[in-house]
């Protein structure tokens, strides 16, 4: 009972350094992504989206709600946490974490959690955002939403977390978000559906991984999707279970903590 406390008590201490460590720096954490989504709101949504007319047989801008929020908050929670754990790295503090009688799997609950809820606040963020753009915008089936919302930041916390571990340098942890992520991101139906493409990409973006979350949260909010949606949420527990495995193995075998 008393190996249980000690646990318990060390990983909600971490998580709330994990959270506290960006909520300390808000205006470079919070306000940005609220900021930078305004626009894309502005731009797309108020200014080209007339001249688009519908998607999907919605308004423009309100098909473009769920694509948005979804990118801030996989973009957010990858972040979160690859510059967490790749700072504890490089200012040596992780050999205290390690000599810790916290468990691996503590460590990596205390890290994800910190992604989790950083990705879920500027999620909630950008819905709030959206509503001055699109007021009579509302959810069709919440629990799906919201259910896709914290796997969808889970499962980018954990790419972070890997991201980190191989990390050896502070470019290493810019490289995938630039190089990766965010193509994949804009071309996983954020600003448009695939319905509208050729054939040979539609069929191309169908093995965008990216596309699968967007279109699963776009179902939840508004009801429409390009993809199998027990399909969709099958291949993101899959993931979520393998990366998690993967950490643990990794940090198990000391892989960039130890070395």
């Amino acid at each position: 009972m008393k190996r249980r406390n000690e646990i318990l008590v060390s990983l909600i201490t971490l998580i709330r350094k994990e959270i506290k460590r960006y909520l300390r720096i808000w205006v470079q954490t919070l306000v940005p992504p609220a900021v930078t989504m305004s626009l894309y709101f502005v731009i797309f949504g108020s200014l080209i989206g007339p001249r688009i007319g519908t998607m999907d047989g919605l308004d423009y801008i309100q098909f473009m709600i769920p694509g948005l929020i979804m990118m801030s908050v996989i973009t957010n929670s990858y972040a979160n946490v690859v510059s967490s754990f790749y700072s504890v790295k490089f200012q040596k503090s992780i050999e205290e974490l390690l000599v810790s009688p916290m468990p691996n799997w503590a460590i990596l609950v205390g890290f994800i959690m910190g992604g989790v809820s950083r990705g879920v606040l500027i999620g909630c963020i950008v819905f709030c955002v959206s509503l001055f753009f699109y007021p009579s915008f509302t959810i069709v089936n919440p629990l799906l939403t919201i259910s896709v919302l914290f796997l969808t930041a889970i499962l980018f916390s954990l790419m972070g977390f890997i991201n980190a571990i191989f990390a050896d340098s502070f470019d290493d942890i810019s490289i995938i978000p630039t190089f990766v992520l965010t193509p994949l991101i804009y071309l996983g139906g954020v600003f448009y559906s695939i319905n509208i493409l050729p054939d040979i990409w539609r069929n191309i973006s169908m093995a965008n991984p990216m596309l699968y979350v967007v279109n699963t949260f776009r179902e939840g909010m508004l009801g429409v999707s390009d993809v199998s949606i027990p399909f969709a949420l099958a291949m993101i527990v899959f993931f979520i279970v393998m990366l998690t495995s993967a950490c643990l193995f990794l940090l198990h075998r000391g892989v960039g903590t130890r070395q």
